[in-house]
């Protein structure tokens, strides 16, 4: 949605609405478009200069462009590349089931995909190996802690709204963005919030890996953002406290997760070490 906004706003943004098959597949899930590019994965030296055509971005060259970065990407993104960052958190068990709802598309699409020659698996085998290894609950607290740890180390300019305020106030919160941002045309981008784009409500996750104390302050961690205050340095301890006993558990969960992956590739006949590979090459493409 920031995405929809920001370009509506008189912003010239990196991407296309759809990349690959998305229109095709998944457009249901986001029916103006994605707005993504393989810059998604960050700006850093794996994506820039372009690894296929050579093309370099210059920082200069694109101060005044808007780019969808996932988190991981932007921890990964030099900081030159860093004017403004505007993210989105959304309560933790709406963001299970809209994944899983992405993914079921993207299945529902792929399951009569002819096998590709030169692929081990089938499209929708493919598309599952490219997916992470984890609980979605496991996968928010993941990047959202790791937003605001990459937040407070490299203190670049930053704004995380909930996405529930957005919808409830829209312009309560879309339209002091977009003064901080500087955007041409205010009017616009407010016009794009359309709350009917709200498909997760009063969800339940039944397969939820999280004790109940830790429920609650995932639930908490989204609230400060709705509310609109400051973290504070008591809840940030506690952020820090249950990272401390969820990250050894995201390890290994990935770890599993990485390791059924591998079987499957090499029960479909490759080699160890090619399984390796194509999970590897899988993994850095999804």
């Amino acid at each position: 949605m920031w995405m929809q906004i920001l370009t509506s706003a008189g912003f010239s943004y990196i991407g296309t609405p759809y990349m690959k098959t998305w229109e095709e597949s998944i457009k249901k899930a986001n029916p103006k478009g994605f707005f993504e590019s393989p810059l998604r994965k960050g700006v850093f030296y794996a994506t820039n200069p372009n690894p296929k055509t050579g093309a370099f971005l210059h920082p200069k060259q694109v101060e005044r462009h808007v780019l969808k970065v996932f988190i991981p990407g932007l921890v990964r993104t030099d900081y030159a590349y860093i004017q403004r960052v505007v993210g989105t958190i959304r309560p933790w068990r709406e963001y299970c089931s809209s994944i899983r709802r992405l993914y079921a598309l993207e299945d529902s699409y792929l399951e009569n995909k002819p096998q590709k020659a030169e692929e081990p698996l089938s499209p929708i085998e493919m598309a599952r190996i490219r997916r992470p290894a984890m609980h979605p609950a496991l996968e928010w607290w993941r990047e959202n802690y790791d937003l605001i740890r990459d937040f407070a180390t490299r203190r670049y300019a930053f704004n995380l709204v909930s996405y529930l305020k957005l919808l409830e106030d829209p312009e309560g919160v879309v339209v002091p963005v977009l003064k901080w941002c500087g955007a041409p045309d205010i009017e616009k981008g407010l016009a794009e919030v359309e709350r009917s784009l709200r498909t997760q409500k009063q969800v339940v996750i039944d397969d939820s890996p999280l004790t109940a104390e830790q429920e609650m302050l995932f639930d908490e961690f989204h609230d400060f953002f709705f509310r609109q205050d400051p973290l504070s340095g008591s809840f940030i301890d506690k952020l820090n406290g249950i990272n401390s006993v969820l990250a050894p558990i995201i390890e290994e969960e990935s770890r599993r997760g990485m390791k059924r992956m591998r079987d499957v590739l090499m029960n479909a006949g490759l080699l160890e070490h090619e399984a390796e590979k194509t999970l590897e090459k899988a993994q850095e493409e999804g």
